[in-house]
């Protein structure tokens, strides 16, 4: 028994000696603590869990929510729950990954698999990311034009210098850009939380939306809305993220101790983050239900529903053009909270599938590029066209259904191997609870994709 626990222990010291670290300038950069009280020692760790959640409400769950409420009133939330307790369990593994391993998923899938297998998988990640950025460049853009008039072309421009705000950010330290994008999830938070507030739902019913109903299989529609609000929530770029960010905080990993220690407090962050996620997903699908439920209106598009805020004849007396403004201002916040994540992760899978080295605003740069281009590319050939350009977040959260099993299934198999993580290997209920959920996506997204594309 003892051999064991030495072997595990030398199995987690010598994984981080000698290699490239993770977003390496960042990596342990922020100091944790000694022997100080759990409060304070949290408060540490309190950070990570913020830009994890922001890919949770970025604006490609927008239009999914807030269709569900409008078609189907209260009863999609149970979708909402479980698709969150999914990402829970799927962020607590990364984050377990990250800091017993040092290493992050991209890494590790590429030390675990051949060059050929690596080079196809770093294609298939990409542009996962891709498809993620869609959402937000194309949430920032509407919101730049909905508040200060920019043309769609412009605002798509814009996002490429978001790239140069990250670099800021990073000189001035990684807590700078945790408590930026906290600070962007609070507005997301008190705007839907005070538009809600204003629609008045009917709670008795709210709470019965929680409960899973046999309508959701039987309902065509619905499970079609159902499965995208799930293909939105669970999204493979977070589960880099994840796997490298739980990494910043500077402990004792000689010592298991510390490693327990370090896991327990990155993943109650995580949690309570993604619970706040949960709120704010929640709050969209009840905006969308009691505002919109069993009026003709079209909702497909941001445009829409910004309109639709400040038309009496469609939301009532709480119709105002501060309750259709504070809506742009919240898609704003969430393109840039998203954006922000999205380019750190183009970095880690860049880093860790192909080790390309270059230096890190070129890097940025790259990242940034690859995805703005073809949103604007697209822009340009349908300007004018905003519904058209809107389509694409259809699509991109179609790519990411295909994506995800990619960045699930290498995270199950890691997590779950006493080679790679020893004595912190994923314990039996959390094995199977992954591989259920695992499996139930994979059925799921494939029947979203074959019914996308046989609509079309």
């Amino acid at each position: 028994m003892a051999k064991n626990s030495n072997e595990e222990k030398h199995h987690i010291i010598s994984s981080t000696d000698g290699a490239n670290k993770s977003l390496d300038e960042i990596n342990g950069s922020v100091s944790v603590p000694q022997n100080a009280g759990v409060f304070k020692t949290f408060l540490a760790y309190l950070g990570p869990g913020v830009l994890i959640s922001v890919g949770y409400m970025d604006p490609g769950n927008w239009i999914t929510s807030i269709s569900g409420g409008a078609q189907f009133k209260y009863r999609l939330l149970s979708v909402v729950l479980i698709s969150s307790l999914i990402a829970m369990l799927l962020q607590a593994m990364a984050a377990r990954l990250g800091i017993v391993t040092g290493r992050d998923l991209a890494q590790l899938t590429r030390e675990k698999t051949s060059k050929f297998g690596g080079i196809v998988l770093f294609i298939i990640t990409e542009l996962a990311i891709m498809a993620t950025d869609v959402a937000e460049i194309i949430g920032s853009a509407i919101a730049l034009e909905l508040l200060f008039g920019f043309p769609l072309i412009v605002g798509i421009i814009i996002t490429i210098f978001d790239v140069l705000l990250l670099m800021l950010l990073m000189k001035l330290g990684f807590r700078k850009i945790e408590a930026i994008v906290a600070t962007l999830v609070a507005v997301i938070l008190f705007v839907f939380l005070y538009e809600v507030i204003l629609a008045q739902p009917n709670m008795p019913e709210v709470l019965k939306g929680f409960a899973p109903g046999k309508d959701l299989i039987q309902n065509k529609s619905m499970l079609y809305i159902g499965l995208g609000i799930v293909g939105a929530t669970v999204m493979p770029h977070n589960l880099y993220l994840g796997s490298s960010i739980s990494q910043t905080r500077n402990f004792d990993r000689n010592d298991h101790k510390s490693i327990r220690s370090a896991i327990r407090y990155t993943v109650t962050d995580s949690n309570m983050q993604l619970t706040v996620a949960f709120v704010v997903n929640c709050l969209l699908l009840i905006l969308g239900a009691a505002l919109f439920f069993g009026i003709n209106s079209d909702l497909g598009r941001f445009v829409d529903l910004y309109n639709a805020l400040g038309d009496s004849k469609i939301v009532g007396a709480i119709a105002s053009p501060v309750l259709s403004t504070l809506f742009a201002v919240a898609l704003l916040s969430s393109g840039q909270s998203s954006t922000i994540t999205g380019t750190l992760s183009g970095q880690i899978i860049m880093e860790g599938f192909i080790r390309l080295k270059m230096p890190m605003w070129a890097q940025r740069l790259v990242t940034r590029l690859v995805s703005v281009l073809p949103v604007l590319a697209f822009a340009i050939y349908y300007h004018g066209n905003e519904a058209k350009i809107e389509n694409l977040l259809t699509f991109s959260q179609v790519f990411l259904s295909i994506a995800l099993p990619f960045a699930m299934i290498p995270l199950i198999l890691f997590t779950s191997s006493k080679k790679i993580m020893g004595e912190f290997a994923n314990r039996p209920w959390v094995k199977v609870c992954a591989w259920i959920a695992a499996v139930v996506l994979v059925i799921l997204n494939v029947w979203l994709i074959i019914t996308t594309v046989s609509a079309l």
